[in-house]
């Protein structure tokens, strides 16, 4: 078995797992998350801590890829996941239009970016994004495709960037 399939999974107090024949589900305060589980896993719930096992050699590295991602569901769940962006540039402006992210990226227009279901966007200040909700792959893609709009140069440091990241800065051409 691997090591991270090995890890039981510390289950929340007011968080409910749901096992099925082919589905793990997930429900708490935050929301509710399922997952599809293939036939030779097990996933076991005693005394508010899950694990997971199989016989099948093959499967093994997906018992630990599932328990992983139950894992991150029990917590998103529970307490949920957030991404913070800044935005860095002069005229770089965030704000929210009811559930439409407006974005002014020195582009000749601002890019509207509409909330998915089950994400939460705010814009505490004018040059940062707050993204958050209980599922991290959603959450970390939405961060993603944000940045993606107007990624971080190299040479000035302009544009979206993730909060504590670090840009490698180019030097600028010499005459």
């Amino acid at each position: 078995m691997s090591r991270v399939a090995k890890k039981p999974i510390a289950v929340a107090k007011g968080v409910e797992l749901d096992i099925q024949a082919d589905r793990v589900g997930v429900k708490g305060p935050k929301g509710n998350l399922s997952i599809a589980k293939p036939e030779g896993i097990e996933v076991k719930v005693q005394d508010g801590v899950a694990t997971l096992s199989t016989n099948d050699v093959e499967l093994v590295p997906l018992t630990g890829t599932l328990r992983s991602i139950v894992a991150n569901m029990v917590k998103g769940v529970s307490e949920g996941f957030e991404r913070k962006l800044e935005l860095v540039g002069v005229g770089y402006r965030a704000s929210m239009q009811g559930k439409d992210l407006n974005l002014s990226l020195g582009f000749s227009h601002p890019v509207l970016f509409p909330a998915p279901e089950g994400i939460t966007i705010a814009t505490p200040s004018q040059t940062e994004i707050v993204v958050s909700g209980a599922d991290r792959q959603q959450v970390g893609e939405v961060a993603a495709k944000i940045r993606g709009f107007r990624p971080p140069e190299p040479y000035k440091g302009k544009g979206v960037k993730y909060a504590g990241e670090n840009i490698i800065r180019k030097e600028a051409k010499k005459a």
